[in-house]
């Protein structure tokens, strides 16, 4: 089973596993990074911080239908107004995230319990809350989530392997 499908299924039932093999086990899930790193995944109510709350826009405008506009060098993308991830964008991201896409069972979870639109497509807030879920349960998988998408411990993008590919040489640009 995905980690994302228990997470679902912890979320479902009410609880939560207890993690004791977490290197903290006093310190809370989702702020456990160091102090001098400045930045936390969750705020002190629980909540996706506003720092990942930048980078989750950003990883879900690379995937999400209307498309995002052209960023600058350097600068973080934004989702449009009412952008949504269709099937085809929610199995990019989990492929460039996990390596493969979604079983049936986590999309169909997915589409029940998270914020989705009518037709069935995973908003920003639902986004968020798989985070939020995720990070709670299991923080050092988002962690492994943002530095598939680029993002180092203190949230800032670095590079991705897409970035990096987009400038090679070898793969010039098209212009759609």
């Amino acid at each position: 089973m995905s980690k994302l499908h228990r997470d679902i299924e912890e979320l479902r039932s009410g609880t939560q596993s207890p993690r004791p093999e977490t290197p903290e086990p006093d310190s809370r899930q989702g702020r456990r990074n160091r102090p001098e790193a400045g930045v936390q995944l969750l705020d002190d109510d629980g909540a996706v911080s506003l720092q990942l709350e930048s980078c989750l826009k950003h990883i879900f405008a690379k995937y999400c239908t209307p498309k995002a506009s052209a960023q600058r060098h350097g600068e973080l993308l934004e989702p449009p107004e009412g952008a949504y991830l269709s099937p085809e964008g929610l199995d990019s991201w989990a492929r460039d995230t996990n390596g493969a896409p979604f079983d049936d069972a986590t999309k169909e979870e997915l589409l029940e319990f998270m914020d989705v639109t009518d037709n069935g497509g995973l908003t920003f807030k639902g986004f968020m809350q798989v985070y939020q879920l995720q990070t709670e349960n299991d923080e050092e998988e988002t962690w492994r989530d943002l530095s598939a998408h680029g993002f180092d411990r203190t949230l800032r993008l670095v590079a991705t392997r897409r970035e990096d590919s987009d400038s090679d040489p070898r793969f010039p640009a098209q212009i759609s």
